[in-house]
């Protein structure tokens, strides 16, 4: 349920990267509550209806519930894109070539294997690895400053290996980036 609140809480933010756990679990959750509400529509129209229309009313829930989804479901998708180095406007292509009755079913098989895709390790051009964040939080002390005595200000954290090789990982720093391309941590 976590991951499905990460995503409300990013709501329309595209860029960056997610995890393949975030992504599915969107969908898992997402999949479960448009059946429910379906179901609900569905007994309306089958129990209170009888011809006259009113049972449909049940439905609106559930049109609500697609219309808040949209926007966050399509900048996870664009994340989760992000994640295994491939450009959001993908996404788009997705969608117009899905109009198309069988060019549409051979895109969606390929747009859901690559939201299977493993992430780009390291960083990439959308950001740092989500996976390695949580290795770098303990990498790098505590939030990035150095453990601190009583009365002292929190300085930030250097590490011993800091002349060019990654503290976590041991790898080479390329160039002037801020990340490690192994591990994702910070320098």
């Amino acid at each position: 349920m976590d991951w499905y609140l990460m995503v409300w809480r990013k709501y329309a933010e595209f860029e960056g990267r997610s995890r393949r756990t975030e992504y599915w679990m969107f969908v898992l959750f997402n999949t479960l509550a448009i059946l429910a509400l379906a179901v609900v529509g569905g007994l309306g129209v089958a129990l209170i209806d009888k011809g006259s229309g009113v049972g449909g009313i049940l439905f609106i829930p559930l049109g609500i519930y697609v219309l808040a989804i949209f926007i966050p479901g399509l900048a996870v998708s664009v994340r989760r894109l992000h994640d295994s180095g491939k450009s959001g406007w993908l996404l788009l292509l997705f969608i117009v070539l899905g109009c198309i009755p069988i060019i549409g079913f051979i895109a969606s098989v390929i747009q859901i294997v690559l939201m299977c895709q493993d992430s780009d390790p390291g960083m990439n051009l959308y950001g740092p690895n989500p996976k390695s964040q949580g290795q770098a939080w303990m990498a790098s002390g505590s939030a990035g400053f150095t453990s601190m005595g009583p009365g002292e200000q929190p300085q930030p954290f250097t590490g011993e290996n800091n002349c060019g090789f990654c503290k976590n990982c041991g790898r080479p720093f390329k160039d002037d980036t801020p990340f490690c391309s192994g591990c994702g941590v910070r320098r």
